[in-house]
């Protein structure tokens, strides 16, 4: 599946099951007081990468938190 394909499957066009059912992985995320596994990050203003890992290490606590505006 090229990057085209996923954006064009994320990006949907009616909020019916059929599409959003295939994005809803829940059974795959990591459990309460499991270690997410790190990925790349972007800084939103910057465009710097870090990763997950990188935060979480500078930090006591990491909240994450994923959401869509479709």
């Amino acid at each position: 599946m090229t990057d085209q394909d996923l954006i064009e499957r994320y990006n949907y066009d009616k909020f019916v099951p059929d599409k959003f059912m295939p994005w809803m992985r829940f059974g795959e995320s990591p459990n309460l007081g499991e270690k997410a596994p790190d990925f790349p990050l972007w800084h939103a203003e910057t465009q710097k990468e870090t990763s997950l890992s990188e935060i979480w290490s500078s930090h006591l606590y990491t909240v994450v938190e994923f959401g869509s505006f479709t």
